[in-house]
């Protein structure tokens, strides 16, 4: 087959990856424009003058910070350009990776998993053109996240070179994992495996990342085996220079070119890692939904787990420098003791509600692999044995709760052994993780709103990273953006003011609790009396 007949109706492949990704790509792209808008908008408020700023940039010359932010460029004159590329590029940047691996994994693996890839395969359709098309609308969607940061940025007055630089650099990034996702999706039969190979390379990139630029100031040659790195390498608002961000180019040319080699050499549906065979009996554990959802979900709550633990501690270590920059920021201290907590007390707030956050979306994915086991049809199978319907439904639902609770004990945990390698009193670890534990019923409405949504109507099931996504930005940036509080309320995560403990509400949490268990009945009866659907 020549080069040209392996493209064969690329084009239509393209439209149709469109077509279904239409609301899902442009909530990606919007997220992460609005990231950098408030970014740009919010920060000014907070340092509105350049000894402020520089105030800033004494609490991020630490380790612990240059691991979590980046290599630090500008801190000796910490503009406002300075300080974004320092302390948002980054996080940016990974969701710009992580919505490439998964629409490349989604229309490569997936499809092949599922048998459509085979059944579009059997018209005229080329070997190399879902891949090509997967990859051309990852240039489309990373095309959108450049253009929408770099005008993000625009708003704020900034150098119009070096908010493209940013910009550009952020969708880079994004397509150089996009070329990663296109070599493990040649890798594994499964397109789980394949994402958490990707997400893998992602935490690696990561680590590499932030033990290069601990070691050295601006970063040694580990920082520059990471993509994650290159962005900011590139030096925006300090001493711009462009060919770092060439580099992503590259690593995009090398993995897309070894991904169709590695393509040529496998069957569709298979992967070039063959699956290890299984034991002959099954483990007891496996005799039960419960242990079913727990096997199944097992590497991604370690992964998680592991994330977030990485996290929280070298974020916990920053207490001891809260106190200063509160006294030598007003404005600063006025957003951390807005609730009339000590300033230290409101740092770890923050945190527990940041981490809190993350488990949430957590609790989203756990509890949509419902609806991943429905429609590839294992659901199906499981229910025509003695399960029921309630049983299979509460079974995942109880998973979700359990390893919602155990990642807020280890995030709480990590943050408290963090802040006890500085001054923190001895008390400090139960304290922070207790503070972080409290959040669970805020958790599992969340999760409740999911499985609702899934019972009664599945197709909307996805619709659930909207209140995530509500609740991250009104939860982290309500206050700087000083909104009327019945905005911030409508977050199940405001009704929970975690430090210290002696203010700790009961009522909303055990209204939260109650509300979880309402809208988990609700998808429930939805499960019960709706039809089971496959793809």
């Amino acid at each position: 087959m020549s080069d040209r007949e392996s493209l064969t109706a690329t084009g239509t492949l393209v439209r149709f990856a469109l077509r279904r990704d239409r609301v899902k790509l442009p909530i990606w792209i919007v997220a992460i424009g609005l990231g950098m808008l408030y970014a740009v908008s919010a920060l000014p408020t907070v340092y509105s003058t350049p000894a402020e700023r520089q105030v800033r940039a004494e609490l991020m010359d630490s380790p612990a910070a240059t691991m979590m932010s980046g290599p630090g460029y500008g801190l000796d004159n910490y503009t406002l350009g300075a300080m974004i590329t320092n302390e948002m590029v980054l996080y940016l940047a990974i969701p710009a990776a992580m919505m490439s691996i998964f629409l490349i994994t989604r229309h490569t693996r997936a499809e092949e998993e599922t048998g459509r890839a085979e059944l579009i395969r059997s018209t005229v359709v080329g070997r190399h053109a879902a891949t090509t098309a997967a990859l051309l609308v990852a240039v489309i969607a990373n095309a959108g996240v450049a253009l929408l940061t770099a005008l993000a940025m625009l708003t704020g007055d900034l150098s119009a070179a070096d908010s493209f630089a940013v910009g550009v650099g952020i969708g880079l990034t994004g397509l150089a994992f996009a070329g990663v996702a296109t070599v493990t999706a040649q890798l594994t039969e499964h397109s789980r495996a394949a994402s958490s190979l990707a997400m893998a390379v992602v935490g690696a990139a990561f680590l590499l990342r932030a033990i290069g630029d601990v070691s050295q100031p601006g970063g040694n040659v580990l920082s520059w085996l990471s993509p994650l790195a290159w962005v900011q390498q590139a030096r925006p608002f300090v001493d711009l220079r462009w060919w770092p961000l060439l580099l992503c180019i590259g690593v995009l040319a090398v993995t897309v070119a070894l991904g169709y080699f590695l393509s040529v050499r496998r069957d569709v549906g298979a992967g070039l890692v063959p699956p290890k065979l299984g034991r002959a009996d099954a483990a007891p554990s496996l005799s039960s939904p419960l242990g079913l959802a727990a096997r199944q979900q097992r590497p991604a709550l370690a992964g998680w787990a592991a994330g977030l633990f990485v996290f929280a501690v070298p974020s916990g270590s920053l207490s001891d420098s809260v106190t200063e920059a509160v006294a030598n920021n007003p404005r600063m201290g006025e957003i951390f003791t807005a609730n009339g907590q000590d300033p230290v007390d409101a740092f770890y707030a923050t945190m527990a509600l940041f981490l809190a956050l993350l488990v949430g979306a957590f609790a989203v994915t756990s509890v949509l692999r419902l609806r991943s086991e429905e429609r590839t049809g294992h659901t199906e199978a499981a229910l025509a044995t003695s399960v029921s319907r309630p049983r299979w439904y509460f079974s995942w639902l109880g998973f979700t709760a359990l390893a919602s609770a155990g990642l807020l004990l280890i995030s709480g945990l990590g943050v408290g052994i963090g802040a006890a390698t500085g001054n923190a009193g001895p008390g400090t670890i139960a304290e922070v993780t207790i503070g972080t534990l409290a959040y669970l019923p805020a958790v599992l409405v969340v999760a409740g709103f999911t499985a609702a949504l899934f019972g009664v109507r599945p197709a909307l099931s996805t619709l659930a990273w909207i209140v995530v996504a509500y609740a991250v930005f009104f939860g982290m940036f309500g206050a700087l953006l000083e909104l009327p509080g019945w905005v911030t309320d409508l977050s199940p995560f405001a009704h929970t003011t975690a430090l210290p403990l002696a203010d700790l509400p009961v009522a909303p949490l055990v209204v939260l609790a109650v509300l979880a268990t309402i809208l988990a009945l609700a998808g429930g009866t939805g499960f019960r009396r709706r039809d089971i659907e496959s793809t």
